[in-house]
């Protein structure tokens, strides 16, 4: 199962919001200072994104100065609601957000859309991936629904989302894809991706849905294994790490990733923020950042950017409804 949110169409928008905005600014410091706003704990993807744009800035000379704050809560809402009630106190933050902002909107669980703020761009795509400890008897995604067909009742997923919510979406079109009940699975929601790689490591669940910045050090590291992820193909940055459609579930799925601003923001600080993410897409220093996380670029802005989220919006919707999460 192939759908239309994934890399390939991430990739046109990023084509089309390319022709719309044309060559990228000259490097050089466009802006004094950037603050980040998080919406999660630390350790999710979204700490990471937000952080891995923050060295880029910086390191690249294009910002002189970056600040993180994570505001947990409300599946994101609690920084959504800061963001539009202290808007005029926050023209130099950028809010990081991501697929869960349509899901959570769709499913009643923030009340604020995308369309309560200013949408500056899209940065990156994070394909998902399904991650087991490293002592694991879950060798490969066959093994893993081998152990799950032997007792579904004790076998339990965890994913850094709510019951509905991404990591949970994600578990459900892999099992569909393998031809089994997409909504049968135990699945286990934490907080944020942190929380749940802890559980994970100490046996509270047999495997976790998450993105693969998110698992990709500790793999690494070899605290984790990583069994299949959510491309069409293997990546060109980790080879090694074998899709889920090579394995029997035909299927794809990538995370975007993007900035926000507060709803009001003057017109010249959404240039100089947009010239400014732009511009860093071009450098050796976002380059690093990316390749470490396994990120793919979807760099998109202005009306691209809008119509891509209301056209996610729209399939997202469908998808659920077809799922069974709405």
């Amino acid at each position: 199962m192939t759908l239309t949110f994934t890399r390939r169409a991430l990739c046109a928008a990023a084509l089309a919001a390319a022709a719309l905005a044309g060559a990228p600014a000259s490097a050089g410091q466009m802006l004094d200072k950037v603050h980040f706003l998080i919406p999660g704990g630390a350790g999710g993807g979204w700490d990471g994104t937000a952080r891995g744009v923050g060295e880029a800035l910086t390191a690249a000379g294009i910002a002189g100065n970056a600040s993180f704050e994570n505001m947990s809560g409300g599946g994101g809402g609690k920084a959504m609601t800061y963001l539009i009630d202290n808007a005029r106190s926050n023209y130099d933050t950028l809010m990081i957000n991501s697929t869960p902002m349509i899901i959570r909107g769709l499913n009643g669980e923030v009340s604020q859309t995308f369309r309560d703020l200013t949408n500056v761009a899209g940065v990156v795509g994070d394909y998902a991936a399904f991650v087991v400890g490293k002592d694991s008897p879950i060798e490969d995604f066959p093994s893993f629904i081998a152990r799950y067909k032997e007792n579904p009742n004790s076998f339990a997923v965890g994913g850094g989302s709510v019951p509905g919510g991404m990591d949970h979406l994600v578990v459900s079109l892999v099992l569909q894809a393998a031809g089994l009940d997409p909504l049968a699975v135990k699945y286990i929601p934490y907080d944020t991706g942190g929380p749940a790689m802890a559980a994970l490591l100490s046996g509270e669940i047999q495997a976790l849905s998450t993105g693969i910045s998110e698992a990709i050090e500790m793999e690494k590291a070899g605290e984790v294994r990583i069994i299949g992820i959510t491309a069409a193909e293997r990546m060109a940055d980790y080879p090694a790490l074998p899709t889920f459609a090579e394995q029997g579930a035909p299927m794809e799925f990538i995370n975007w990733r993007g900035f926000f601003a507060a709803p009001g923001l003057p017109e010249e600080k959404l240039a100089a923020f947009r010239e400014a993410l732009s511009a860093m897409m071009a450098t050796p220093e976002w380059e690093a950042v990316r390749a470490r996380n396994g990120w793919v670029n979807i760099h998109n802005d202005g009306p691209a950017f809008t119509a891509f989220l209301e056209k996610q919006e729209a399939e997202m919707k469908a998808l659920m409804v077809g799922l069974g999460f709405l």
